[in-house]
């Protein structure tokens, strides 16, 4: 039986944190509804769970596609009384609905642009099933997920700019489950150091996920760092999770900073002080992923939403240390079926 103590211990100490620390207009009644669940069905499932796969376990295919399951079977059910005599048109719509069209399409990304010769490996990467995954493509013998894909598409862009870098200390705020940190840890990156600051329930889960996934022995959790009033970068395990709170409270430099969507889902003077601090970490390279248009208005019709959305200019103008080394949506990043533009920017911090 999974010991939630420590989850209880963290969403208690954020009660006190600033404004800042807290979940947003986007998070507030889902973080709630996500230890309930977590706690009524097990950590162990997450990776199934339908608040979660709603938040910070993206699909492919159901829910992420937009299909109910309901949905997705009754058309798939039409097609084949449709087409009895054809199963062409079966498979398409099944891989269409399943996801596996798109998935496919980003491995074809993945594979074209990843220069394999270079510091972070990628090719080798295979993702873990812990948590129970409802959704995973296999491709030439290695698993992989929505999650894993986004971010090894992003990693790509990044190493065409690094030259002869190599980062080996990597901050992210929003992490989601981890994905990142598996990524990164087997990339054959000597001296990794992974950061991975959340607002409870998601840095519980992601503590979770990478415990089982590389060891324990090789991740800080937040019961670890609660009561460190300074954490020295330098002097962490190859992976930390920290909750949100902590980041006032790191020191050391840092090479890479990586935020993947969660940003667009904080009110911008949130996200402000987040890279206030980013900035006071020396952070030589910043990669994020954001909607270009913003995310939708919280409203009585749309109440999953923020205040106020944050656009990827804003990112621009609230890091004027560092200069613009790649902007795009294509190839790496993502038009959504409404017009919405999920885009990468990388920056690069001035001389």
């Amino acid at each position: 039986m999974p010991d939630y103590s420590e989850l209880t211990l963290a969403r208690k100490d954020m009660q006190s944190q600033s404004e800042l620390y807290r979940p947003t207009a986007f998070w507030d009644e889902s973080s709630s509804s996500i230890v309930t669940e977590l706690c009524t069905h097990g950590i162990e499932n997450f990776r199934s769970l339908p608040i979660a796969l709603g938040y910070f376990v993206p699909t492919y295919g159901i829910p992420g596609n937009g299909f109910t399951a309901e949905e997705s079977a009754g058309l798939l059910n039409w097609f084949r009384s449709k087409f009895a005599q054809s199963k062409k048109p079966q498979l398409a719509l099944d891989q269409f609905l399943s996801g596996k069209l798109s998935a496919r399409a980003d491995y074809r990304v993945l594979i074209a642009g990843d220069d394999i010769g270079r510091l972070p490996h990628l090719h080798t990467f295979s993702e873990s099933t812990v948590g129970q995954p409802v959704e995973h493509f296999e491709f030439e013998g290695r698993r992989f997920s929505r999650s894993s894909l986004n971010y090894l598409l992003g990693l790509s862009m990044l190493k065409k700019h690094l030259g002869s870098e190599v980062p080996r200390t990597v901050l992210e705020i929003g992490g989601g489950f981890g994905t990142l940190g598996e990524v990164l840890s087997g990339s054959g990156i000597d001296g990794l150091r992974y950061i991975d600051i959340d607002i409870p329930p998601t840095s519980f889960v992601a503590q979770y996920y990478l415990s089982r996934v590389l060891g324990e022995n090789k991740v800080a959790t937040y019961s670890q760092t609660r009561d460190q009033k300074s954490i020295d970068i330098k002097i962490l395990p190859q992976v930390s999770v920290l909750c949100s709170w902590q980041i006032e409270r790191l020191q050391g430099p840092v090479d890479l900073f990586v935020n993947f969507i969660s940003f667009q889902e904080m009110e911008p003077h949130i996200v402000k002080n987040y890279l206030k601090h980013v900035v006071r970490l020396g952070s030589r390279w910043i990669l994020l992923r954001n909607i270009r248009e913003g995310k939708g208005i919280k409203k009585d019709n749309n109440p999953i939403g923020v205040v106020s959305p944050i656009l990827s200019d804003d990112y621009l103008a609230m890091l004027p240390e560092y200069e613009l080394i790649d902007r795009g949506f294509l190839p790496f990043g993502h038009i959504t079926v409404d017009g919405f533009h999920s885009e990468l920017l990388l920056l690069k911090r001035k001389a």
